[in-house]
């Protein structure tokens, strides 16, 4: 006599909630931090102009910083640079994390040939997007 066999239910998909939790709690760290350093990088003293017709937008994220101080001195972030570590640095941001935005921090008595120069060395580096810094009146 054949004993009959038992069918197998596959077993029931489930949802396993750990790894969920897990991946939200590095996010939630991860935009901690990098708003922190965004906001270091603004920390230089810088004089901007105002301007009546200023908007800001609405994210800023991704967005290198270059700050130009009143005597026209070039820096990325809080660090002072030449001009031509500062069009490598453009080049290379570009190469590893395209498409290049700026966020041009001038001082309102910076010599207008020096916006012109950072601008130019956006455009040969291929920068997508370039706002500058100011305030509202």
């Amino acid at each position: 006599m054949a004993i009959p066999r038992r069918r197998r239910h596959p077993d029931e998909p489930s949802f396993q909630m750990t790894p969920m939790i897990d991946m939200t709690f590095l996010l939630l760290i991860f935009f901690m931090v990098t708003t922190k350093m965004s906001k270091e990088q603004v920390k230089l003293e810088v004089a901007l102009p105002t301007a009546s017709a200023a908007i800001q937008p609405e994210d800023l994220s991704n967005r290198d910083i270059v700050n130009i101080d009143h005597q026209g001195t070039f820096y990325v972030a809080n660090n002072p640079v030449s001009s031509g570590e500062l069009k490598a640095h453009l080049k290379e941001r570009f190469k590893n994390a395209p498409p290049l935005k700026i966020y041009l921090r001038a001082d309102k008595d910076t010599p207008t040939r020096k916006i012109r120069e950072v601008m130019k060395m956006a455009t040969e580096a291929g920068a997508a997007d370039v706002i500058f810094g100011s305030y509202t009146r």
